[in-house]
């Protein structure tokens, strides 16, 4: 899946605040990302979180994610 550093990703959950959007901060075998609705940022393994991905936006633009 190509997220890079930059893109928003949209997630099937949600965060505990209640938004499901996040800003990505960092990527390898780990991702660091930052939730938009309350800040807090999170480290999750790339698994975890290609697993959850609903919707990758780039610059405002959804990115297709190669998922039928």
């Amino acid at each position: 899946m190509d997220v890079q550093v930059g893109d928003v990703i949209q997630t099937k959950k949600t965060h505990p605040c209640g938004a499901n959007r996040f800003d990505v901060l960092r990527v390898g075998m780990d991702f660091k990302i930052r939730c938009q609705g309350c800040g807090r940022e999170i480290m999750l393994p790339r698994a975890k979180i290609e697993k959850n991905i609903k919707k990758i936006l780039r610059g405002g633009e959804p990115v297709p994610t190669g998922r039928g």
